[in-house]
């Protein structure tokens, strides 16, 4: 099984990804990420943090933002973020995206 640690504060996107990953770990602060055991690690790009926690990850690394905001898609994918997807897209791929 697939272990999910996730950074996503904004409780409607939790409840979206725990009903594709039923034990998903939610994380309060992006630092508590580092400590956690995970093969997934997703994270809200557009949260203060997200993208400077990234080179102290282990697992693969998906993060999710605005469609309009491409710079904020394309930092994270400077960053050194594996999958980068416009939030409708992760949202609509979840299954997928979190194996």
């Amino acid at each position: 099984m697939t272990r999910v640690a996730a950074f996503v504060p904004d409780l409607m996107d939790r409840s979206r990804i725990s009903a594709a990953v039923a034990d998903v770990v939610f994380v309060r602060d992006v630092a508590d990420l580092v400590a956690e055991a995970a093969d997934v690690i997703v994270l809200d790009a557009a949260r203060a943090g997200a993208l400077d926690i990234v080179p102290s990850l282990r697992g693969r690394i998906v993060a999710f933002g605005s469609h309009v905001d491409t710079a904020l898609l394309d930092a994270a994918r400077a960053a050194g973020v594996d999958e980068v997807l416009p939030r409708s897209a992760f949202f609509r791929r979840l299954p997928e995206v979190l194996s």
